[in-house]
């Protein structure tokens, strides 16, 4: 039985007993142990590949859907088909729809392009392109860029030893920290385009951490590749030959990636009245419009794209995937986490709240800069942003302007500290799985957390002392 089928089947009775208006969820009514399952499929993520790889190489979507039937099916007779129902509506049709859509059109598009000629990974054009994804991944969203660039930074780096280093500082780099500046770079910042705040905010009030942190990166990333390129040197022949001229096929591609970024500035600009309930989740025209026009996308470039394209990108579905599969648990799993954390100072998680509150009743920037990037290294970043952002009082005009050090540290902590995990950001996991579709083997998850540990961590805590006040 497939993920999606054992999890429907699952839900289909909860679905089927609707009302128009479901009841909502009170998180402060909650026992922390609802957060069981999710913790369930982290510990599986992190852990199953590394005590019995095989089996979880075959079985992940299975272990995935066993532990959201862990939660859904309790929480239903625990709370009744309507509430049950509800939360799984909102997070198929409110969060994970949208989300899953916009990632299959990025990998879609970004997999349609074959950026042509060998390049050779010297430490000097790794760090080259690693700064070249940085700018990109605000511009094209940090999805985007990854899939357009991961593929030929692997092949300019085939003929080495072990590229495993340059894909870790990939994923810190061009997966997520280069995506803080717009709403397009990151689904958090994308939200707070949603709630009011102005395209270029982000960008005008961090840009300085942005650029510490990215040149930072880059610095260290030059010296240890250099280090490791004389230390290694080239030790087999290079599969990659030499004589094609660099360009790109597929380059009707880059105007998919642009219909894509217009569909999802449209999504946030366009106000519209037309709204649709389904089960208490509203979808509003707009919402619809994105998703339908992604859809469109994804079939248009999969139709025009050579097949040798592909066959040159080695594309595949896998990385789409596993990480379809991984967040459809997570998603579930994670409603009732959310919801505690959303009843605030009520709620069993009441003293997360409170530590990012001063005595006087303002927010707290350092505070609210660790908490927000503290969960979302293992939350889905964009609701634990949502989060933060109410919990700072949620007036957009407010934020921008009173209390601008702290929409500036929650946006800084959630799309930042989304590099600490492979889960903390979507394109990690797919990163990963493309790298080591292509022969990198890469850190399990608590290798990987070596890394972010001792690299990423230090320069967070600097960045804390010299930016947030």
């Amino acid at each position: 039985m497939t993920f999606g089928r054992s999890l429907g089947i699952g839900a289909f009775a909860c679905l089927a007993a609707l009302p128009a208006s479901a009841a909502a969820l009170d998180g402060a009514a909650l026992s922390p142990l609802w957060g069981l399952p999710f913790a369930g499929i982290l510990l599986s993520i992190a852990l199953l590949p590394l005590l019995a790889p095989s089996f979880w190489h075959h079985h992940f979507g299975k272990v995935t859907a066993a532990w959201a039937l862990a939660f859904f099916v309790p929480f239903a007779l625990t709370f009744g088909a309507a509430t049950a129902g509800a939360g799984f509506v909102h997070a198929l049709l409110g969060e994970y729809i949208p989300f899953i859509l916009l990632l299959t059109a990025l990998f879609v598009a970004s997999g349609g392009i074959y950026i042509r000629g060998n390049l050779h990974g010297t430490p000097l054009l790794n760090t080259g392109i690693l700064a070249v994804g940085a700018v990109l991944a605000s511009i094209m969203g940090t999805t985007g860029a990854s899939m357009l660039l991961i593929r030929p930074l692997i092949r300019a780096n085939d003929n080495r030893k072990s590229c495993m280093h340059v894909v870790v500082f990939f994923i810190f780099i061009v997966s997520n920290i280069g995506g803080s500046l717009t709403p397009l770079g990151d689904p958090p910042l994308f939200l707070g385009f949603l709630k009011g705040v102005t395209f270029f905010w982000t960008a005008g009030h961090i840009l300085g951490e942005t650029l510490f942190l990215i040149v930072s990166l880059l610095v260290i990333f030059f010296v240890l590749d250099s280090w490791l390129y004389r230390k290694q040197g080239i030790v087999k022949p290079d599969p990659t030959p030499d004589t094609a001229a660099f360009g790109f096929d597929g380059a009707i591609n880059f105007w998919f990636l642009l219909i894509i970024m217009g569909l999802v500035l449209m999504s946030g600009m366009w106000k519209s009245d037309i709204v649709f309930d389904v089960a208490g989740t509203p979808l509003a025209l707009p919402s619809i419009v994105r998703d339908l026009g992604l859809v469109a996308v994804a079939v248009a470039s999969l139709y025009v794209t050579p097949a040798k394209v592909h066959a040159d990108n080695q594309f595949s579905w896998g990385p789409m995937l596993e990480v379809a599969k991984l967040f459809a648990g997570i998603f579930l799993t994670i409603i009732p986490v959310i919801a505690m954390l959303q009843a605030g100072t009520e709620g069993p998680f009441s003293a997360v709240v409170r530590a990012v509150t001063r005595s006087d009743g303002s927010p707290d920037p350092v505070m609210y800069f660790w908490m927000t990037g503290l969960l979302s290294s293992f939350l889905d970043n964009a609701p634990t942003y949502l989060v933060f952002f109410n919990t700072a009082g949620g007036d957009a005009q407010v934020l921008m302007t009173t209390f601008a050090p702290a929409l500036a540290a929650i946006s800084a902590g959630a799309v930042y500290m989304g590099a600490n995990t492979y889960i903390g950001n979507a394109p990690n996991l797919m990163v990963k799985s493309i790298a080591e579709d292509r022969g990198v083997r890469m850190p399990s998850f608590f290798g990987y957390m070596l890394w972010s540990v001792g690299i990423l961590v230090p320069l967070f805590l600097l960045l804390t002392f010299i930016f947030i006040r």
